[in-house]
């Protein structure tokens, strides 16, 4: 028989980690206390305690446990939404239980907001169960694996987002951006004729010169012997000075990008078409240039301000070329969502003195979240200013992308950080080296080998080379499509032992498959540790993450649901620090060269079946028997059996 006092360890643990204030079988709020003490699961009027009470905020926290898995819930519909509420169903259950304990508690006291729990099962198999319950009735809410949306810095969120029906701020932020980036798309095709891969570097430059000091859109007056194009030029050059963008050679190639400013004649002469009303008989006629320069400065230059670890830069250049019919796979380009570029700082625990590399650097979304969570972690403005000037490196080989990176760099008043113009695979692996770099993120580009002449190109080799770059023992990571750990060709199959030969596979998490939404890429990620040759006793982790709490939105594409942070609080304690887990969702074993790094091929499963499922089985079988005999095929059973008593004792 299950043992129940585990269970209430595992759930205790859990509040512990979400520092959650509780008290085992009672509370310490003397109106809760007093209610309990008539709150008996079988109506006696005697007292009755759930496991745990807390108090976060104005909610009230009450947690029912049972030991079993089969006692979770007792439902009277066939759709599970009404529990049972009769003395056997709130005895013998858990989320029965913890329904019975809030009702008492709002119907004695001046607490009319509590949020039940029912806990069943193990560290290793469990059911979390939360449900809100009022006056009015109960809500029952998605299964969460921790507490940490209940938690005092998360709880009202969860609240207006679950129970009230609140749209989440980050989707209102994301809407607006998108439509930003809709109505910015069509002034920059109407009236600049830009293609989709010039618009991003007219809206970098744009922004590089509203940042300059002594620039004013008045200035922009449509002159024909100063051009606008030539105004906004001159400030970027100043504000680069001014900001001290170093060296000089990555200044030029910046420029250079930026050229388009002042040699597109169109975007510096006034259109009709773009006008506004000085008074009654007067218009003032606007070159394309200051009217863009008007709409980023009242509708997008505060939003990266006030956003500085979201890459909004790069969401516009996503938005743009899915514009033009595309979605850059055809260049290889995927640009990674803000959610994985944080879990990719999470999973290798960044800290403040790493020295991180991006060799496929995009438009800067992991250097940007490395530069956030680092700063984060600083303990003073001098280690701060280091951070931004030492300590965050990059490569890109696209001069229209390193451009929006460098910007992007720029904005965040890193003038200083170390983004070069190159291809990282002509790059020497002993050259990069010398610069011991801890930390290596990457997001290769994809489907580049074509062939032997590419085999080069794979997403495979482009990690081996970030691997050989990097200082020894230096963390690692990679999103990549999943069958390049399982090794596309005979090339990769050889490269995935040769990295094993040199460093170490700490494990492989595979996503979520929407991921990269409209792409059609099933990603995961690798995570390695550099110049550790991999032991063969070694134990890797294989994570299936598909369930990561994120879902498509027809309009917004991939957004979180209420149980996004609650999974990945989940994802790192297993990671990071072992927690126990069931093997669908990881897995831990030693590897070999040749074996597909995925969930998929390690998975066993390892639930113990219960008498229901006995139950079942048994029931599917007798139907089964019957269904034949009932057709004159008893035979199939007759013969079972004479093969049996034909067979040597």
């Amino acid at each position: 028989m299950a043992n129940e006092k585990k269970t209430d360890i595992f759930i205790s643990k859990l509040l512990d980690n979400a520092k959650i204030d509780y008290t085992p079988n009672g509370s310490e709020i003397k109106e809760i206390q007093d209610a309990l003490k008539t709150a008996s699961k079988k109506g006696t009027g005697n007292a009755g305690f759930p496991e745990f009470v807390a108090k976060v905020k104005d909610f009230i926290i009450v947690i029912e446990n049972k030991a079993e898995l089969d006692k979770q819930a007792l439902y009277e519909d066939a759709d599970n939404q009404k529990l049972a509420i009769d003395t056997k169903a709130i005895t013998n259950y858990a989320e029965n239980g913890a329904l019975h304990y809030a009702n008492e508690i709002i119907a004695k006291t001046n607490f009319k907001k509590v949020f039940a729990f029912g806990c069943s099962g193990n560290e290793k198999h469990h059911i979390i169960r939360p449900f809100f319950v009022d006056e009015k009735g109960y809500k029952l809410l998605e299964k969460v694996e921790n507490f940490e949306n209940f938690s005092e810095a998360n709880i009202e969120k969860y609240y207006k987002e679950q129970v009230l029906g609140e749209k989440p701020q980050e989707e209102k932020e994301k809407e607006e951006i998108l439509k930003k980036a809709a109505d910015l798309h069509e002034m920059l095709r109407n009236y600049g004729q830009l293609r989709d891969t010039e618009k991003p570097l007219v809206v970098s430059a744009i922004l590089l010169a509203l940042s300059e000091k002594s620039f004013a859109i008045e200035q922009l007056t449509g002159d024909t012997e100063r051009k606008d194009g030539e105004i906004i030029f001159d400030a970027i050059k100043t504000y680069m000075k001014r900001v001290k963008v170093e060296p000089e050679v990555k200044k030029e190639q910046l420029l250079n990008q930026f050229n388009i400013i002042k040699d597109r004649t169109l975007l510096s002469q006034k259109d009709e078409r773009l006008k506004s009303e000085v008074d009654k008989n007067n218009y003032l006629e606007k070159t394309p240039l200051r009217y863009f320069t008007e709409f980023i400065d009242k509708n997008i230059i505060k939003a990266i301000q006030t956003n500085l670890a979201d890459d909004i830069l790069g969401k516009f250049y996503g938005e743009f070329i899915s514009y033009g019919g595309g979605d850059g796979q055809t260049l290889g380009v995927i640009l990674t969502p803000k959610h994985i570029t944080e879990l990719f700082c999470d999973l290798v625990d960044l800290q403040a003195t790493d020295k991180v590399f991006d060799p496929c650097c995009g438009t800067g979304g992991f250097l940007i979240s490395a530069m956030s969570k680092m700063l984060e972690k600083a303990s003073s403005n001098k280690e701060k200013e280091y951070i931004k000037k030492e300590l965050l490196h990059g490569i890109e080989i696209r001069e229209d992308m390193f451009a929006i990176a460098t910007t992007n760099m720029i904005l965040r008043e890193d003038g200083k950080s170390k983004l070069i113009k190159d291809d990282f695979l002509r790059k020497s692996s002993e050259e990069l080296r010398k610069q011991k770099y801890t930390v290596g993120f990457v997001n290769p580009p994809y489907s580049q080998a074509k062939g032997k002449d590419t085999a080069h190109l794979s997403e495979i080799n482009f990690i081996k080379h970030l691997l050989d770059c990097l200082a020894d023992g230096a963390r690692c990571v990679a999103i990549v499509p999943q069958s390049t750990m399982v090794g596309k060709t005979k090339e990769d199959k050889a490269i995935k032992k040769q990295i094993l030969e040199s460093h170490t596979l700490e494990g492989v998490i595979t996503l979520n498959k929407n991921t990269f939404y409209g792409v059609g890429t099933n990603t995961c990620l690798a995570i390695f540790t550099a110049h550790k040759a991999h032991s063969p006793k070694k134990y890797c982790k294989f994570v299936n993450f598909d369930n990561d709490g994120y879902v498509v939105s027809k309009h917004l594409g991939l957004k979180p649901t209420e149980i996004a942070k609650s999974q990945k609080t989940y994802l790192l304690d297993c990671w990071l620090h072992d927690a126990p887990t069931e093997s669908k969702f990881m897995v831990r074993t030693t590897v070999e060269p040749e074996d597909e790094w995925l969930h998929s091929f390690y998975y066993f499963n390892d639930e113990i079946p219960t008498a229901q499922d006995f139950e079942k089985t048994i029931a599917d079988y007798l139907t089964f028997e019957f269904s034949m005999i009932m057709q004159g095929r008893e035979y199939l059973f007759e013969t079972k059996q004479t093969d049996e008593k034909k067979s040597p004792k």
